[in-house]
């Protein structure tokens, strides 16, 4: 049996906040935190949605809220409250106080996911800088046991000083220490980079909120067995797989962290040399839960992440898909009408089920459209004789036309990259008779 918890999500209703909670459902939000908080073993006992008119500096919440929680934290024998809000450190210290348990607030309820389900050496590097970082910004006000220590070091010294120094240049040290190692573990991502774009196949990543159906439709699309569960953060390590697309390309498919409102600073500043990866990439697949009550709203956040690594409104443009992934939990005609959306060519959009399958032949179709864009039709001149250059042809691109002639000559009019196109030039140059653009 697991740790008994209570989820509390605070809905707030200053002026301050109303757009921010206003785009979203409250009830929505209440289980997207239950999901999280089941994602790290707790037994949610108890979970609503708490109506806040005026935030209190010193609890978040007010002093009738308070008692009544209390009183329902002792008679379900509570032990843990989660707070769907940052909690400043007096506000937790205060609640925890009040409510005569353990309370943990969303940022840390997100690093502990992150700390559990972390399985690369890099993966756990930046779990732990954010974690450190986090710790950090609260240490003095917070850890209050320390108190207790005498510091010295002359008559300015105050109690507690001389630990708290020491505590704080431990994090220091640790932090300064994984940095180094996470810029060993960047250098060499940059190698592999420049390895793949020696190859190079195209990058094609998946992106979006966690728990749109990433992995599923990865595992779809490569025949792989990563990880993929209806649970929040179900897999945080970057995958990747190679896989061919309609027109024969080959490209390499990447799966990425998924994202989250108000994901902590710290995890994104911790976790930028992973997400870096799709900044590199070619085409970037955004994947929604279309069946989602705040889809929109969470596809406005993914959005506001990928701005924020550099990918913006005009980089977007041409090398951006939308997926509107699990039309299998639409209604018949909300389907009918999101199937007609991506059907219709105006945008670069598609309508999967990765569960069932269905609409994974447009996608991947749309995924070759867009990586074609910049593409050339050629037309060379080779001997019948040279199996080695043809064969290349056909491997790696799209043959629209092929002419035998009595000579022992064949005339191969393919669709290639300009990249490809220069590739076979420079090593099949001395079979090639003609070539015609």
């Amino acid at each position: 049996m697991g740790t008994r918890a209570l989820v509390v999500h605070p809905r707030l209703k200053t002026r301050d906040d109303a757009s921010a909670d206003s785009v979203r459902d409250p009830e929505a939000r209440l289980e997207e935190a239950v999901g999280l908080t089941s994602a790290i073993d707790l037994l949610s006992v108890h979970a609503e949605v708490v109506t806040v008119n005026k935030p209190r500096p010193g609890s978040l919440l007010g002093g009738g809220q308070i008692e009544r929680i209390a009183q329902m934290v002792e008679a379900l024998e509570i032990e843990v409250v989660v707070v769907d809000r940052p909690l400043t450190p007096v506000q937790q210290r205060n609640l925890e106080k009040e409510l005569d348990a353990k309370v943990i607030d969303r940022t840390q309820l997100i690093l502990e996911i992150f700390g559990a389900r972390a399985r690369t050496h890099e993966g756990r590097l930046q779990v732990d800088l954010a974690s450190l970082t986090f710790q950090r910004s609260r240490l003095v006000r917070s850890w209050t046991h320390l108190e207790r220590q005498r510091g010295g070091g002359g008559f300015l010294g105050g109690p507690g000083e001389r630990q708290l120094e020491i505590d704080r240049r431990l994090i220091d040290d640790k932090i300064i220490r994984i940095r180094r190692e996470l810029e060993e573990v960047k250098r060499t991502r940059e190698l592999h980079r420049g390895a793949r774009r020696r190859v190079p196949y195209p990058i094609v990543a998946l992106v979006g909120y966690t728990n749109a159906g990433k992995s599923t439709l990865f595992n779809r699309l490569s025949g792989a067995s990563v990880v993929a569960e209806d649970l929040l953060f179900a897999t945080l390590d970057p995958t990747m797989r190679r896989i061919e697309v309609p027109g024969g390309r080959t490209i390499i498919l990447s799966d990425t962290v998924g994202f989250i409102s108000d994901l902590p600073t710290h995890l994104v500043a911790a976790f930028r040399a992973t997400l870096e990866e799709v900044t590199e990439a070619d085409v970037v697949v955004h994947v929604r839960d279309i069946s989602h009550p705040d889809s929109n709203a969470q596809k406005a956040d993914v959005v506001g992440v990928l701005a924020g690594l550099g990918i913006d409104e005009t980089t977007r443009s041409g090398r951006m898909l939308e997926v509107l992934n699990k039309i299998d939990r639409l209604p018949d005609d909300q389907r009918i009408a999101v199937k007609q959306r991506a059907g219709s060519g105006n945008e670069p959009v598609a309508a999967v089920s990765a569960i069932t399958g269905e609409g994974i032949g447009e996608l991947t179709s749309a995924i070759a459209q867009l990586l074609g864009v910049n593409d050339q039709v050629c037309t060379f001149t080779l001997d019948l004789s040279d199996g080695a250059a043809i064969a290349w042809l056909y491997a790696h691109g799209e043959v629209v036309e092929r002419t035998d002639d009595a000579e022992g000559s064949a005339a191969v009019s393919v669709r290639l990259s300009v990249a490809d196109a220069d590739r076979f030039e420079k090593r099949f140059g001395s079979s090639i008779r003609h070539r015609a653009s």
